[in-house]
């Protein structure tokens, strides 16, 4: 499917039931505040609960601003335990995501740049920090209806798909994704059997993740936020119980692993 046709599709999420209620970890940042704006005007949401470690998150009554910390369990549980108190989730979004800080934290051209901070941070951030919000939120999704639980990864987290190398802490750590979304799945499946929980690709968005690495983007092929969004909800509106365990790109091509 291309962008344009994809542009062309209704955002109507209606293979949810109505009184949609969203969680969207990370929404202080550009995809994660665009998912809370789509969903807080969509008419078939009745709760958006907006996840931010930075600035409080304000669009509409609908939207309700929780503060936590994705290096801090007891934060995680805490929101979990307050976007639980008023009824089962059926979307649970996770849109947090580390490549780089500017600084010390770069992606490595060579093996030689290896260190042992940016393997820690890059997996605390990556794969952790996911694995804990699932740990405390896929209790909370909503049992009998379609509930979907879904955390940001990337391309270059596919092992089968690596061709360039480099990246080492970005690349391992979305892999690591990969395995606990899948293992994931396989438990949820077990105790909810329609519910999904799956990895999604947005593809290069126009943020302060990628922005240093933008020039070699295709044309048409950098997003902005919106877009990705729109996107990634469409994708997400078009899966079934079936795609579980799975990671999906933003035109809805199933990845590798």
């Amino acid at each position: 499917m291309q962008p344009r046709q994809i542009a062309l599709l209704l955002m109507s999420l209606k293979s949810f039931p109505d009184g949609l209620r969203a969680a969207v970890v990370g929404a202080g940042g550009g995809i994660g505040n665009a998912l809370v704006e789509l969903l807080a005007a969509s008419p078939c949401v009745a709760q958006v609960y907006g996840l931010t470690r930075t600035r409080p998150v304000r669009v509409n009554s609908r939207v309700v601003s929780i503060p936590f910390d994705l290096g801090d369990e007891a934060s995680i549980a805490a929101a979990a335990e307050r976007c639980g108190a008023d009824g089962p989730l059926h979307l649970v979004l996770v849109a947090t995501g580390v490549l780089h800080d500017g600084s010390a934290l770069l992606p490595e051209k060579s093996w030689r740049a290896l260190t042992a901070s940016s393997l820690a941070q890059s997996f605390a951030v990556n794969a952790i920090g996911p694995a804990l919000i699932a740990k405390h939120f896929l209790e909370r999704l909503a049992t009998g209806d379609k509930a979907v639980f879904a955390a940001l990864s990337a391309r270059v987290g596919s092992i089968e798909d690596n061709r360039l190398g480099g990246w080492y802490s970005y690349r391992a750590s979305k892999a690591a994704l990969h395995m606990l979304i899948r293992t994931l799945a396989i438990e949820l499946a077990r105790r909810n059997p329609t519910a999904l929980c799956i990895a999604l690709h947005p593809g290069t968005v126009d943020t302060a993740l990628s922005r240093p690495y933008q020039s070699s983007v295709p044309d048409g092929r950098l997003f902005n936020p919106r877009q990705a969004a729109e996107y990634l909800l469409n994708v997400i509106d078009s899966l079934d119980a079936s795609a579980s365990g799975r990671a999906f790109a933003w035109d809805g091509q199933r990845l590798v692993f």
